[in-house]
């Protein structure tokens, strides 16, 4: 079995707290899946070297979770070694005036990858069905209407060739608590707290049901959902670069044909 099989979404998934802290990839040695993650990040940027050289696919990569799931960590993690060129990152925040103006998805199609470049979404579109349906913002219908415009859109990206991996980092409420406390107990992390949060976390069992529909409603085979146990952040980041590693190499790149003239040519 791939590995990315083990954390496809389930038939009847449901978000629940006790599965954010599974390690099922885990050697039982922080420091061996430390190394691991590593291994995986360099063998990540040698394919990514090769994906930017061959200047044709595009790959979509959209990290979703809870306030503190760890996002950030994760990029940094599993793209530490990864040249930058060709590499970009978008994080979404709430919409400007101007975004609020177009329909929901306008902003994101303009943040998608061209050829050659591999883009990593640190919140994503689904932002815009998440929050607004938590806070009742938005009905049970136009929340519907809202899925089936994603699996359309990503849909669309996909027939156009744009790859699409989506991870949930799914983090349990006991170690968000420990997360958020961290920040307001150091000083030099006090940038990365924002109070919203505290309020947010008041919502977390209509978080866990949206999340559970919202997964559902918008996993697909072209562009599956992986649910990626969080509390763990080695681990974490260890489910996320052996799934992408394993996604690359499926994608059989090459680098582009060689020119045998130029052997022949010297550079004065």
């Amino acid at each position: 079995m791939k590995i990315s099989e083990q954390f496809r979404l389930s038939k009847k998934f449901k978000v629940r707290d006790e599965d954010a802290g599974a390690k099922p990839l885990s050697s039982g040695d922080k420091a061996v899946d430390k190394r691991a993650v590593e291994i995986l990040a360099g063998e990540i940027a040698a394919l990514q070297d090769i994906f930017y050289a061959e200047h044709q696919r595009k790959l979509l990569v959209i990290l979703q979770g809870m306030d503190s799931s760890g996002k950030d960590g994760t990029i940094r993690g599993v793209f530490d070694a990864t040249d930058p060129l060709g590499l970009r990152t978008v994080a979404f925040k709430a919409p400007s005036t101007v975004e609020k103006e177009h329909d929901f998805l306008w902003r994101i199609h303009m943040a998608a990858p061209g050829q050659g470049e591999i883009v990593i979404f640190n919140r994503s579109h689904y932002e815009d069905v998440l929050v607004p349906k938590v806070h009742g913002w938005i009905d049970d219908k136009e929340c519907k209407r809202r899925y089936a415009h994603i699996r359309d859109f990503e849909r669309m990206l996909s027939e156009t060739g744009t790859v699409v991996v989506k991870f949930f980092l799914h983090l349990s409420k006991d170690e968000q608590k420990l997360r958020l406390q961290a920040r307001l107990d150091d000083p030099q992390k006090h940038w990365k707290f924002d109070p919203q949060d505290l309020e947010e976390r008041k919502l977390w069992s209509e978080y866990q049901s949206a999340y559970t529909e919202l997964l559902t409603e918008t996993d697909t085979d072209r562009s599956p959902w992986y649910v990626v146990p969080a509390d763990s952040k080695t681990h974490r980041n260890l489910v996320v670069a052996s799934i992408l590693k394993e996604v690359l190499e499926g994608m059989k790149l090459s680098y582009p044909t060689p020119h045998p003239e130029y052997a022949a040519l010297k550079v004065e």
